[in-house]
């Protein structure tokens, strides 16, 4: 059984290429909420600790409530970054990120809202078809409190016709 893909643009014209992307520049992402049954969902498939999973014994626990796993508030930072990003790049996929820190509990009911700055760009020295950019994500709530910070690397294809032997200076 196919999965169904989320309400969003998931089909659009690629209009943003490596040459694009310039160090500081930010990207707003949308808004995510967070619901107690995405929360149940997600952790019951892939993170069934007892503060993701049950709403009673989380009031136990040092969260003293219901929170998300820190792998499902990446997956949101994720939707969001390729609804604004990503779909409408020539993004090639991503070869890791550097660092991930969840920095507040994201709880039912919170509504996230992300971005992502461009750190660097590097052009490929031995695929001058593309290059990689470097950047910083978050992710914060409806209080405005940091609840993500991440630093990952993604590859993009450069636009047709701009690979020259003098483009090829970096990695």
């Amino acid at each position: 059984m196919p999965l169904e893909a989320a309400p969003g643009p998931l089909e659009r014209p690629i209009d943003l290429y490596f040459e694009d992307f310039r160090p500081g520049q930010r990207f707003r992402l949308g808004s995510w909420l967070v619901t107690e049954d995405e929360i149940l969902e997600f952790a019951l498939k892939y993170d069934p600790q007892p503060f993701h999973r049950d709403p009673e014994l989380a009031r136990t626990t040092a969260f003293q409530g219901l929170i998300a796993s820190g792998w499902q508030t990446a997956g949101v930072w994720m939707r969001l970054y390729c609804e604004e990003v990503l779909l409408r790049s020539s993004s090639l996929g991503s070869p890791g990120i550097q660092e991930v820190r969840w920095l507040a509990p994201v709880r039912p009911g919170d509504r996230l809202t992300g971005e992502v700055e461009v750190v660097e760009v590097r052009p490929s020295a031995r695929h001058r078809e593309r290059g990689t950019v470097v950047m910083r994500g978050q992710l914060w709530d409806q209080m405005e409190e940091r609840k993500m910070r991440m630093a990952a690397f993604g590859l993009f294809g450069r636009r047709p016709g701009s690979t020259t032997a003098e483009d090829a200076g970096g990695t």
